[in-house]
């Protein structure tokens, strides 16, 4: 992999609740921004900023599995500001809202802590 892209991968990893500039990033790596661009989709087979969003909502989906967060600081947290924004996002992955998601989890484990006592 080229070393541009994996500098660029652990930019997007370590700030991942930051806004990524994708100019910021091209001059990091001494690259415009459409050859970054380029590049990225060429290695990572999509854009930064679809991998960013897929970063973000695998993070989201860490933080409501084992948090007490409400939706609104998990959303900030993985840095999405707009509420209806984040919602939407996670359900085009999860094909459920991050509410009705955390819900399942809490009936997942009531099941199983009755099976386990039964």
């Amino acid at each position: 992999m080229d070393r541009r892209i994996q500098v660029v991968l652990a930019r997007l990893e370590s700030g991942i609740s930051t806004r990524v500039d994708i100019n910021d990033l091209a001059r990091e790596v001494n690259l415009s921004a459409s050859r970054l661009r380029h590049l990225f989709k060429n290695e990572i087979g999509q854009t930064p900023a679809q991998y960013l969003r897929q970063l973000r909502m695998v993070r989201a989906e860490l933080l409501l599995r084992t948090t007490f967060l409400t939706v609104k600081e998990v959303s900030n947290r993985v840095g999405i500001t707009n509420s209806s924004h984040f919602v939407r996002e996670f359900r085009k992955l999860h094909g459920v809202s991050p509410a009705v998601f955390r819900a399942s989890l809490v009936q997942e484990s009531i099941r199983r802590s009755r099976k386990i006592s039964t």
